[in-house]
């Protein structure tokens, strides 16, 4: 089904039981679980789908072991539950990740509380995964790791994921049992009526049309935005919007078999993690005071604040900036906790609230979508009654049928692995669509040219940043946003959309100076 196909379903006028006003993971999360009720469903999405903070993550889904230090017990028993349901029902989409944490003499954080820590990650996960080495065993693991001061380290387990890809692939299961997703449309204002919220006008960007949606539930789901919607209701301000900034490294000049996590100048937590073929290194945690409007990117300072991590914790490897191969920039909505304290210290819990007829959603952690949309939904039954039964179902994602997966025989092994992932059933559609010569992937990613094609002809592309940041992640893989594929990419766009040359011009154009802008290295000082 098209964009249009979902835009005329939204104009029939008859009005949804849910209408869920955001497209990142929280919106998808809630959209999958209202429409698996039975309730009908409806997505908007201002931007592209995953577009805000939730392509922007550290691509980890965890258990949240910085959380024990302030007390949040509930919220780690919870996110390694969440984290545990993943794993299972989205195996390669969301895998596992083998962490190292080294441990240095006279540092704030020992063998005993770092082990301490571990100890309750393994109660709640119900098996044991931590282990600890051995200086000389953690050198011969990481041989690039620093010396000094090495006494040894813990390892223990945890996961990571592609985030846009699992908003994508929850979007996808949305649809699958009968909910509407559109993106690029905003929800300009609300409708009001005697129930208090009873519906919004939307805007859709690509056409400029404006129309009326009614709805029996309106949901808040806008992440960073979250208190612009609310302001419309007359609510105060809760949000604390914070910024955790990337950097990318080639694997070839940052190699490492599993993660790191080590502890920059101020004692913060900061991971480096094999991703897609690359090294991630993040993140930063501070007071984000831009425009939101504004796409975020890294500061200069942030970019030196990692830098000097890496290099302290990986001398041998004498990384600079020249070695990065993108950057990138989250604004996480945090609920605030009204107090004068560092940013690190907010805690991650989520908000559902009900003000005025509109229910919010904020907060939270990507790795406990599921749980959090279900508590909200069950708490709106009063106004639809389909949603007392959200969160019934046994899985999160459908397992793909034997069909799919005889219709993926021509497909390498890998291949078919990851497209089952990403796509579910339709994986065996991707490869129907492939041209010759687009199973093979694009160097140094595991990325095949036959999902960039997929991209543009059924993942509702837009703008050619959809393609190439979020539907795929090559513009945060390669070079310059992937400058030098970008020929190939304008002949497959042209056969799928219709781009023509003028059009081309303007999306490359716009493309560009959004990787220059946004994903990036800053000038130096």
């Amino acid at each position: 089904m098209t964009r249009a196909d979902n835009i005329a379903r939204l104009k029939d006028g008859a009005p949804f039981d849910v209408v869920v006003i955001g497209g990142g993971i929280a919106g998808a999360g809630l959209a999958l679980e209202a429409a698996r009720s039975g309730a009908c469903t409806a997505l908007v999405e201002a931007r592209d789908f995953a577009s805000g903070t939730s392509s922007r993550s550290s691509k980890l889904v965890h258990g949240g072991l910085r959380y024990l230090a302030q007390g949040k017990f509930g919220l780690t028993r919870e996110s390694v539950r969440e984290r545990t349901i993943l794993l299972r029902d989205a195996p390669g989409l969301v895998n596992p990740q083998q962490f190292l944490v080294p441990v240095r003499a006279g540092a704030k954080n020992g063998k005993l509380k770092i082990g301490a820590a571990l100890a309750v990650y393994d109660f709640f996960t119900g098996a044991r995964s931590r282990r600890w080495r051995d200086a000389a065993a953690l050198g011969a693991e990481v041989p690039a790791l620093s010396s000094e001061g090495l006494r040894g380290g813990w390892s223990y387990g945890d996961a990571e994921t592609d985030d846009a890809r699992l908003v994508l692939r929850t979007i996808a299961e949305a649809r699958r049992h009968g909910a509407v997703a559109v993106n690029h449309m905003s929800a300009d204002d609300l409708v009001r009526g005697a129930a208090g919220v009873e519906g919004v006008r939307l805007r859709d960007a690509v056409s400029g049309e404006t129309f009326a949606l009614a709805a029996h539930l309106v949901v808040n789901a806008t992440g960073a935005w979250t208190d612009r919607m609310r302001e419309k209701v007359g609510a105060a301000p809760k949000l604390r919007p914070l910024r955790g900034s990337h950097l990318m490294f080639a694997a070839r000049r940052f190699p490492l078999a599993q993660a790191v996590g080590f502890f920059a100048e101020d004692d913060r937590p900061v991971f480096a993690v094999p991703w897609e073929g690359a090294v991630l290194v993040g993140t930063t945690d501070i007071d984000h005071r831009g425009e939101l409007d504004d796409e975020p990117s890294i500061s200069r300072a942030e970019v030196d604040y990692l830098m000097r991590a890496v290099r302290r914790e990986f001398p041998a490897l004498d990384l600079r900036e020249s070695d990065v191969v993108s950057t990138w920039a989250g604004v996480r909505p945090i609920v605030s906790s009204g107090a004068n304290v560092d940013p690190s210290k907010e805690a991650r819990d989520h908000l559902i609230v009900e003000e005025g007829g509109l229910l919010t959603v904020t907060g939270g952690k990507l790795t406990t979508f599921r749980a959090t949309a279900v508590a909200a939904l069950r708490t709106a039954s009063a106004r639809v009654p389909a949603l007392a039964g959200a969160g019934n179902s046994s899985r999160i994602f459908a397992a793909p049928s034997p069909e799919t997966t005889q219709r993926l025989d021509g497909a390498p092994q890998d291949v078919a692995r990851r497209w089952i992932a990403r796509y579910g059933d339709a994986a065996a559609d991707v490869l129907a669509a492939a041209r010759s010569g687009e199973l093979q992937t694009i160097a140094p990613t595991p990325t095949t040219w036959a999902e960039l094609r997929w991209a543009f002809r059924a993942e509702d592309v837009v703008r050619l940043d959809d393609a190439m940041l979020r539907r795929t992640r090559l513009g945060l893989l390669l070079r310059e946003g992937g400058a030098e594929i970008l020929s190939r990419v304008q002949e497959i766009a042209r056969e799928e959309l219709g781009w023509d040359d003028a059009r081309w011009r303007a999306e490359e154009e716009r493309y560009r100076a959004l990787i220059a802008r946004c994903y990036s290295l800053p000038a130096p000082a």
